[in-house]
């Protein structure tokens, strides 16, 4: 949730106006008036213009509150299907109480004299929204330093605000781009060579597991991934499993954003991942020489592993962009875990409630994941209706704030323990011992379906069925609980070190 400071920002925000920055630099606000005129006086004379600027402007694009008023009853009228000229507008305005307050029927006559070509009005609709989004940076960057000037300013809440506000800023932006099939047609085709030099075929990112990843065909570019769970299935065990194999096997630079666990906790859960050896033995140290040896020679992959770790707690989706950005750009990374979604917050933004706080977030990490072209995978908590009802397999309708993430997710999956719930057999009578199954319940480009994995617990580990681990000892693992250290906030990288992993 926003901090109260940040509550506060908002609220201060209102007071503080373009209009009195604007006298304090002893200037005019950003402001095209001839061009608003063009652009309306060819909006009420042509009638199909409407349509080529309403998904850049708003009435609030527009800086004379009387061209705002004429806009909006254009608007009203497009909403109803109505068509947009002189006498539309006229008598929208006259419903609305507006027409003598914009000057009557005199200003709108004068209006369409002006608009006596349609040729420019792509351009005229850019120079307003520039214009409009000119003004808005300058409210913004009032109220920073008007907060900032305060004796008792929260730096971090005020970050975290003028943050929020740009990337709120940077969301609106809605260009209108069209694009002729026959554009995009030789990218498909190169896509489509590169998976056909893929071992299987996949068109994205593999993650080690067989049957998921020919179910999925990989984790697609481009998409929001949600991977929901009650509380001990293993999320955390799943992604970093599969942040593992991404990283050593495929080399895939991955991105893991932990705001619950530390880097410390993360790494040492890799460590015993890597090692296969039991984390109470890791924990404690009490290693055999066999195990030593195991442990230096195991993890060394670790050493060169292209994963980068972001362990800040609480972090706000703007913040998380920010550092998303940078990554990308710095480490070329393919694919981002965010571990869990409803520790994020969006702070800096306007939301009335924790659902659209939600939403706000759901939305800007599918936006994040169309602007770098890479998956984004982001955990999740279920309701704990779950737990009060006798069929335990999760639905879509179990996701805590279900409606925008299952809205906004390209593919959601459930982890699944039916050994957690004493459920030992499957319906066909298979043993469920140490068998996780994922179930893919939404999939916007594939098919959906159960994928069983071996989930062995001691080693917080996820593997194909084929492939159970087994002590130093030859024998199957048992289940053991885990507890781990402490928590720090900065970016680790795990980078190539040629000292051992302790």
């Amino acid at each position: 949730m926003a901090t109260e400071t940040t509550k506060k920002y908002k609220k201060n925000n209102a007071t503080s106006t373009v209009e009195r920055a604007g006298k304090e630099l002893g200037k005019l606000p950003p402001q095209a008036l001839e061009v608003e005129k063009a652009l309306l006086g060819a909006l009420l004379t042509y009638q199909h213009a409407y349509s080529t600027v309403c998904e850049l402007l708003t009435p609030e694009s527009f800086y004379h509150k009387n061209h705002q008023y004429i806009y909006e009853a254009m608007r009203d009228l497009s909403f109803a299907g109505q068509p947009i000229d002189i006498l539309t507008v006229s008598e929208e305005l006259k419903k609305g109480k507006r027409l003598d307050a914009i000057g009557g029927f005199v200003t709108l006559s004068e209006l369409s004299e002006i608009g006596t070509s349609a040729v420019n009005i792509e351009e005229y609709a850019e120079i307003i929204y520039n214009k409009f989004l000119a003004r808005d940076l300058i409210r913004i960057s009032s109220s920073i330093e008007e907060q900032a000037f305060g004796e008792e300013a929260d730096i971090k809440s005020l970050l975290e605000y003028a943050e929020g506000q740009i990337f709120e800023i940077n969301q609106r932006r809605v260009k209108k781009e069209v694009t002729k099939v026959g554009d995009v047609v030789a990218e498909v085709v190169n896509r489509i060579k590169n998976a056909s030099q893929q071992e299987g075929g996949y068109t994205g990112l593999r993650t080690g597991f067989t049957k998921l990843d020919q179910m999925t065909n990989g984790w697609q570019p481009s998409t929001l991934n949600i991977i929901a769970a009650r509380p001990a299935m293993g999320k955390t065990a799943f992604v970093l499993s599969m942040a593992k194999n991404m990283a050593i096997d495929f080399n895939y630079p991955v991105a893991i954003f932990s705001l619950e666990m530390s880097n410390l906790e993360l790494v040492n859960r890799l460590v015993i991942n890597a090692s296969e050896i039991e984390g109470k033995k890791i924990k404690s140290g009490n290693l055999t020489n066999t195990e030593w040896e195991d442990l230096y020679t195991k993890t060394n992959c670790l050493n060169n592993a292209p994963i980068f770790i972001d362990d800040t707690a609480n972090i706000s989706v703007s913040e998380l962009t920010t550092k998303a950005r940078r990554l990308k750009s710095e480490h070329d990374i393919k694919c981002i875990i965010i571990d869990y979604l409803q520790l994020m917050n969006a702070s800096g933004m306007s939301y009335g409630s924790r659902e659209q706080e939600v939403s706000i977030i759901s939305r800007s990490l599918k936006g994040l994941a169309k602007e770098l072209d890479i998956p984004v995978i982001a955990l999740s908590q279920l309701n704990r209706g779950v737990e009060s009802r006798e069929e335990k397999r999760p639905q879509l309708s179990d996701l805590r704030e279900s409606g925008a993430i299952e809205q906004d997710a390209d593919m959601v999956v459930f982890i699944h323990r039916p050994e957690y719930y004493k459920i030992m057999t499957d319906p066909d009578g298979n043993s469920n011992e140490g068998i996780a199954e994922i179930i893919i319940a939404k999939h916007r480009s594939g098919s959906v379906g159960d994928v069983r994995l071996q989930f062995t617990k001691e080693l917080i580990k996820f593997s194909n069925t084929d492939e159970r681990p087994y002590n130093s000892y030859g024998s199957a693992m048992s289940p053991v609980t885990q507890d781990f250290g402490s928590r720090s906030n900065h970016v680790m990288p795990i980078e190539p070190s040629t000292e051992a992993p302790f």
